[in-house]
């Protein structure tokens, strides 16, 4: 993807004007598993006169290693430019528990609703592999800054 390109000019539903941004790439290796995520600001869904600031966030989950992998679980450590701070835990990813074959990658897309303009979100998949216990992958803290307020977390 060329990071360069102009996405043009958005708005949200209350028709307040969103500079284009490219959103970053992060990432995270633990062993043989690299976590890359994508957050991208959704401003037609977004409100912010009403306090209301959606994210969408993609997650690639590449498998470098030499099992198969099942994801059954994730953690997730979400915190606003006020303070709040939400933790997530749940079974599997997006309603299921996929596996991840060894040289593949596996590929999401999900969502957080804010309360203010910026945040940030970090976390852990629980994974197991074919053979030997199963384990914790980190997912790198990725930020989520809002065009209507200042960098904030990076």
């Amino acid at each position: 993807m060329d990071k360069s390109e102009n996405h043009g000019k958005s708005e949200t539903k209350d028709g307040s004007a969103v500079p284009p941004i490219m959103p970053p790439m992060f990432e995270q290796r633990t062993g043989d598993v690299v976590v890359r995520v994508e957050p991208e600001y959704l401003a037609e869904q977004s409100s912010p006169s009403d306090g209301r600031f959606i994210w969408a966030y993609t997650v690639e989950i590449d498998n470098q290693s030499a099992d198969d992998l099942r994801v059954t679980g994730r953690y997730w450590h979400i915190a606003d430019s006020r303070g709040q701070v939400q933790e997530v835990r749940g079974q599997g990813v997006v309603g299921e528990k996929p596996v991840v074959k060894a040289g593949e990658q596996f590929r999401y897309t999900s969502g957080a609703p804010l309360s203010a303009p910026s945040g940030m979100m970090s976390g852990t998949y629980r994974v197991e592999p074919e053979s030997g216990d199963a384990y914790d992958v980190e997912i790198p803290v990725f930020v989520l800054d809002s065009p209507f307020e200042g960098t904030m977390f990076n």
